[in-house]
């Protein structure tokens, strides 16, 4: 089977996201045990300029919606960004992957060469479909599953490489 754009995107998000269910799973159970308030975990930053861990969940949600919306056109869900718990951030994932797995490959595959206009005040890059997805949507999307990882791991969360790799499922 060749690789298309819906191949290396929708499966790849999918899959981050369920790495990320677990994740926070793992730190719901890490504060329960240890009588934190979920509240200071899902808080809790790498550095005073980053955001906390609930708002990674919320840029790992919206950086794969939103890119998969952009190469397929249509109507990405909105969220408001207002999850406070662990229960509602786990419901935003589900959502998230519900939406992602809605979308036609064939939709997906038909954004390769569409022209992709970033418009973020000075950072306003344009990319083909296929480097906005390879370069910036993946990479972006990585960024903040792996720093939501590193805050849970440096607030003595349990978990390893293999947790952050997740089940190896042939795609």
């Amino acid at each position: 089977m060749s690789l298309t754009m819906s191949r290396v995107s929708v499966p790849l998000f999918v899959r981050g996201l369920k790495v990320l269910s677990t994740l926070l799973q793992k730190g719901e159970e890490f504060a329960a045990e240890k009588g934190m308030v979920p509240e200071v975990l899902l808080g809790a930053r790498l550095a005073e300029d980053m955001l906390p861990l609930s708002a990674q969940v919320q840029r790992a949600s919206d950086a794969s919606k939103l890119c998969v919306h952009r190469l397929a056109g249509g109507d990405a869900p909105k969220f408001p960004d207002d999850e406070t718990s662990f229960q509602q951030l786990q419901e935003r994932i589900a959502k998230t992957i519900a939406y992602l797995e809605s979308v036609a490959a064939a939709d997906v595959d038909a954004g390769q060469d569409k022209t992709i206009q970033l418009n973020w005040g000075s950072f306003a890059p344009t990319f083909s479909g296929q480097e906005y997805l390879l370069s910036f949507g993946l990479p972006n999307f990585y960024f903040h599953i792996v720093t939501a990882y590193d805050i849970l791991r440096n607030q003595g969360v349990k978990i390893g490489k293999l947790d952050y790799l997740g089940a190896f499922d042939k795609a």
